[in-house]
């Protein structure tokens, strides 16, 4: 292997950019009435669909690596848990930091 990493388009238009563009414009149009919660709601009210129909599409391509799906799992179910946790229990403030964090994070690993 080259070291080369395949970057699909699609992912970013879809998942990840739609979810961080879809937000900056909920809130440019709807600015009373999107709070944090309201926001980090609608945004995986669209994700989650989104998601799986893409993981259909190549789980029936034959392109999932099955140990890298498993990884994944281990690690982000766990955290959605304990972020819908969390979610209840602290200000919509906190919960804006923390999504420009890992918008923050997305971005610089998008540019790396």
């Amino acid at each position: 292997m080259s070291g080369h990493v395949h970057r699909n388009p699609h992912v970013a238009l879809t998942s990840v950019g739609a979810g961080a563009l879809g937000s900056v414009i909920l809130l440019f149009l709807y600015p009373l009435r999107m709070t944090p919660h309201r926001l980090v709601a609608t945004d995986i009210v669209h994700a989650i669909p989104l998601a799986v129909v893409a993981g259909l599409g190549y789980l029936f391509a034959g392109m999932v690596d099955g140990w890298m799906l498993i990884s994944l799992l281990l690690g982000s179910v766990p955290a959605v848990l304990l972020g819908s946790l969390l979610a209840g229990k602290i200000t919509g403030r906190w919960i804006q930091i923390g999504l420009a964090l890992v918008l923050l994070v997305a971005g610089v690993k998008v540019l790396a």
